[in-house]
């Protein structure tokens, strides 16, 4: 699979396949994702709205069939008491820091590996700038990238001042970003010029779900005649243009293989690209 490149010089898959809402099908569909050529999975540790341990019951299943973790691209996430429920895993009576260190074990463990590719903070503490606690959950994160527990370390879900504020002031900025993506919002302009400006990689997701408008968007049906593909496709291929890295969720396998397909199988015309960028501003 292509991959892009971060500015510490990890590669990354160039379309991930995001585990949320799965449920009990959270093995099954990341073994059907991987075996249809997905490299790169994302998860979090939150089961409000993901079940991480039963991502690594398909990593266990996947290595019996010969695919090792070393092959696979692994991403997760650090989430704060106010994105968890009842379950956090860790102590939520705790100092931040001891969280973190607890939720990043607990990562491992459940994903049966001593490193992570990718660790992310799932989002900022504060709903304007940085405060305390984000700062504290992200001077842990770096010390985790600097001993090698971790490749990367990222943060999703940020405002375009508060990545600005993190790429001033801390000691290694994050590598990637990771946010939902509206069209209507000019596809997180302001966020990925930030990226593109400081190196980082951008991981658009919800790029079909907060969309729908534009799937029904007659323009974007022209281009998906022109190209043979459909309108899902379309978007998909508009985002890896755009320099972003997309997610994709779906739970069908021919839909996994259409998403994969739009690496290799089409382009887009600069003036395509265009006007998808500005179709709903």
């Amino acid at each position: 699979m292509q991959s892009l490149l971060t500015y510490n010089k990890i590669p990354i898959p160039a379309f991930m396949y995001g585990t949320a809402w799965k449920k009990d099908a959270t093995t099954r569909l990341v073994e059907l994702a991987v075996n249809s050529g997905f490299k790169a999975i994302d998860t979090a540790n939150q089961l409000i709205h993901y079940q991480e341990a039963l991502l690594g019951e398909a990593l266990l299943s996947l290595a019996k069939q010969g695919i090792k973790r070393e092959s696979l691209f692994l991403q997760t996430k650090f989430t704060s008491p106010s994105g968890q429920d009842h379950r956090t895993p860790y102590d939520a009576s705790a100092d931040v820091t001891t969280q973190v260190k607890q939720s990043f074990e607990s990562s491992l463990t459940h994903l049966h590996t001593d490193y992570l590719d990718s660790y992310v903070l799932h989002g900022p503490y504060s709903r304007y700038g940085l405060g305390k606690s984000d700062w504290e959950v992200w001077t842990a994160m770096e010390n985790y990238h600097r001993t090698g527990k971790t490749k990367i370390i990222g943060i999703s879900n940020v405002q375009a001042n508060q990545l600005q504020e993190l790429c001033e002031k801390a000691s290694v900025r994050p590598m990637v970003v990771q946010n939902r993506c509206y069209a209507m919002m000019g596809w997180d302009k302001e966020v990925r010029e930030i990226c593109k400006s400081q190196g980082i990689i951008y991981q658009g997701f919800s790029l079909l779900t907060a969309n729908q408008d534009v799937l029904r968007d007659p323009e974007v049906w022209n281009i998906a005649k022109r190209v043979g593909a459909n309108p899902l496709q379309v978007v998909f291929r508009f985002a890896l243009q755009v320099g972003m890295l997309p997610l994709t969720g779906t739970t069908n396998e021919q839909h996994m293989k259409d998403d994969l397909a739009v690496l290799t199988d089409f382009e887009l015309s600069s003036e395509e690209v265009k006007t998808i960028e500005f179709i709903a501003i």
